[in-house]
């Protein structure tokens, strides 16, 4: 039985691990904060994002379902990349000075579903 499941479970394992590609051939991205970055940039980007950039930070706010978890990076992982998927077709980028990184997996999680859009 262990054998028969790791056949059917690994490969179902393997093909979850490679990037999803869109209908036209492009993979999915979504934008997150960088786990380099500073607090102070951070917070400077995400103020940006949401004030002036026109980034939905809604979902991030008390009892919203992306305010937990409750940290200033998964704050602004989820406005960097509303604003991102929101803007990426009207000359919008993933660069917040630096505060931030493009990656091909999903960042959602149980109750905060990340935005995208083809």
């Amino acid at each position: 039985m262990a054998i028969f499941m790791l056949k059917v479970m690994l490969p179902l394992l393997l093909l979850s691990m490679i990037p999803h590609i869109t209908v036209k051939g492009e993979f999915e991205q979504w934008c997150i904060a960088d786990e380099q970055t500073p607090d102070d940039e951070l917070q400077m980007a995400l103020v940006w994002a949401c004030e002036k950039g026109g980034a939905d930070c809604n979902k991030i706010q008390v009892n919203q379902p992306c305010y937990f978890p409750n940290t200033l990076r998964d704050h602004a992982s989820y406005a960097f990349n509303n604003y991102f998927q929101n803007f990426k077709h009207n000359g919008g980028s993933c660069f917040f000075r630096g505060a931030s990184m493009i990656t091909e997996l999903d960042p959602s999680n149980n109750s905060c579903q990340y935005e995208f859009i083809p």
